[in-house]
This record gives C-alpha cells, sequence and structure tokens, in this order.
C-alpha cells in the first residue's frame, strides 16, 4: 500500500553576486565575541561499507556554496581530514572579494592522539597549517578519551589537555576554545580545577536525543551548545534498526511542515534553533546546502514544539562503544 507522504519542493534561489546574503543571527559567548547561530558541517559520516573517506574536493566545492549563501560558521575537524578542503574554499572566497577573514567564524578540533599538554599548540599550528589561516575562531578538544595511533588508550588527564587548549588561546592560534563531547561531571570537574570554564560545549542534539538537562546546565554556565547529527535517524539510510522514530516521512512531522510551506528537516532545525543551540547539518549537493539555512524566516508554535519534544528518547546515534571501558567515556556513565 502506498502511503500519501507531502513532498514539500522548494525553489532555491542562489545569491547573486551583486546581492549581499542573508546572515544568520550570532549569539554571544562568554567572552563578548560573537558566533553565528548555524554551522556547516564538514564531517562526510559513515555510510553501509564504513566511514566515507573525503575525495578531492567536494567538502571545498560545498564551503564554497555555503559562502556564496550566506555560511559564515564552518564546523570541522582534524579527524575528517577535510581542512585543507575547507581552508581552500575560505581562502579563495577572501582573495575573491566575497568575505574578510574577520566575517568567518571557523571550527576545528584537537583529535584524540593529541591530549597531552605540550602537544595542543603544535597540533593547531598543524590544523593550520591544512586551513591556510594564522587562527581559528574556535577550536575544541575533540573528545576526552585520549587515543594513540595504535588504538591504545591514552590515559592523559584532560585537565592537561584543557590546559594546552588555554595555552593555544593565549598565543592567539584559537579566539576562543571549547570541549566536544564531555559531560556536565567533566566539565565542572575543569571548573573546579580553578581554570576558565570552556566556551563552547558540541554534542550530539536531535529529535532523538534533546538532552535537556545538560542544555539547561550550559545555560546556567554561559557556555553555547553545538549539536551535531541534528537529522539523527530521520532519514531511513542513516538509522540504525533500533532507532525510535520519527522518519521524514511521519505524518505528524510532514503536516507540520506542511502548515510553514517549509521540509521536514527545515522544521527540525528550527526546532533546534529554539532550544538554543547552534545545529551543524552536513550537506554536500548546493539545494540542500541552501535548504539548510533557509530556516530564520518562519517560527513554531509550541503546539508544534510540544510535538517534536514528543521525540525526545534519549537515543544516541554515536554513542562510541569502542572507547566504553576508558576511564574518560563521557556517555552514560557519571565517570571523570
Amino acid at each position: 500500500m502506498l502511503c500519501n507522504v507531502l513532498i514539500v519542493v522548494l525553489t532555491v534561489h542562489f545569491v547573486r553576486s551583486d546581492v549581499a546574503p542573508q546572515l544568520a543571527p550570532k549569539l554571544t559567548l562568554h567572552h563578548g565575541k560573537e558566533i553565528p547561530s548555524l554551522a556547516l558541517g564538514t564531517w562526510l559520516g559513515n555510510n553501509t561499507k564504513g566511514r566515507v573517506e573525503p575525495q578531492s574536493s567536494e567538502v571545498e566545492a560545498a564551503v564554497s556554496t555555503a559562502i556564496d549563501l550566506g555560511y559564515r560558521h564552518i564546523d570541522t575537524a582534524f579527524a575528517y581530514k577535510v581542512e585543507d578542503q575547507a581552508g581552500r574554499a575560505v581562502n579563495k572566497k577572501i582573495k575573491e572579494g566575497a568575505v574578510k577573514r574577520e566575517d568567518l567564524f571557523i571550527t576545528t578540533k584537537l583529535w584524540n592522539d593529541r591530549h597531552a599538554q605540550a602537544a595542543v599548540v603544535p597540533a593547531l599550528r598543524e590544523s593550520l597549517d591544512k586551513l591556510q589561516l594564522e587562527y581559528v575562531d574556535l577550536y575544541l578538544i575533540h573528545w576526552p578519551v585520549g587515543q594513540f595511533g595504535n588504538q591504545s588508550y591514552d590515559y592523559t588527564d584532560y585537565l592537561e589537555t584543557w590546559r594546552g587548549m588555554l595555552e593555544a588561546k593565549e598565543l592567539g592560534l584559537a579566539r576562543s576554545i571549547g570541549v566536544s563531547n564531555f559531560n556536565q561531571q567533566q566539565i565542572d570537574r575543569i571548573i573546579a580545577a580553578g581554570l576558565e570554564a570552556p566556551e563552547v560545549l558540541q554534542v550530539e542534539i536531535n529529535l532523538n536525543l534533546q538532552q535537556p538537562s545538560l542544555l539547561a546546565y550550559c545555560k546556567q554556565k554561559n557556555i553555547v551548545v553545538m549539536g551535531y547529527t541534528p537529522f539523527g535517524s530521520l532519514f531511513y539510510s542513516k538509522a540504525r534498526e533500533d532507532a525510535p522514530p520519527p522518519r521524514v516521512d511521519d505524518a505528524a512531522l510532514v503536516e507540520v511542515a506542511r502548515k510553514y510551506n517549509k521540509t521536514v528537516t527545515q522544521v527540525t532545525l528550527r526546532y533546534l534553533l529554539d532550544l538554543g543551540i547552534i545545529p551543524i547539518p552536513k550537506a554536500l549537493k548546493p539545494d540542500h546546502i541552501a535548504q539548510n539555512f533557509n530556516i530564520f524566516d518562519f517560527s513554531l508554535s509550541q503546539d508544534d514544539k510540544d510535538l517534536l519534544k514528543s521525540y525526545d528518547k534519549g537515543y544516541r546515534t554515536i554513542p562510541q562503544l569502542k572507547w566504553l571501558d576508558h576511564p574518560y567515556y563521557p556517555f552514560e556513565k557519571a565517570v571523570v
């Protein structure tokens, strides 16, 4: 039996070179710097065969398109193996005069094999070389879990790693610093040690994993939250067998999208914005990049927000169970 599913068709209007694009609103970090409220993600993710490896220019093209469309925040990481592509696009747009360096907000991340305090600054310099930049706007510890290239664990205390991050900021190589995939207890431990608090926390946030208590904690501590994997298990091709609903053709979500003349993914991103987070949708196709950015011209009703809230099941799409026995594994364990 065929289901009657609404397909919302959007006409994508590409930005003329003589017209300034719409920009995302900005949030303010606790040191006064501003961060755009939507970022382009550059992690290529996984498919049924495993990790998707970068080719020569797909991320470069996506970043270039995104900047033309109004994106000013690009999220990448050393582990994604695409910093060079992102850097080529950014520098090309600066050279063309499309943007100035100070117009852009570039985020990258320290990988797990560089957790020693003395390794942090050299790791960032390596990322800056790939990006062809003098500084990044935000540098994050990608995971609290240390792991060497041979897959053995590095048990370096993440407080030492954080001290290396502070050195990177002091040197001006990173304008702001933060953490990714840390839990509340781990952030509390940084603060309790008398160290500067992270300015940003990047974690998984989507309809199935809304993390209200963590968001409330970060709001109280004035820590801005960035949300990766914002579409979670919406797409059948990305959903594991145990993933709870909804999917992109969920009747209730389709009806909400119809009401606003938007897509289900746009409604999802708008809801995440309303939670106070910065979503990081990844896209390579120009129409998807444009669609993900076209979410600032409508607001959801409270009833629709309540519906979207009801899908929160505490389900994590990226649990990284391979690190479960590491003492700093951050999820569903209060290990610090």
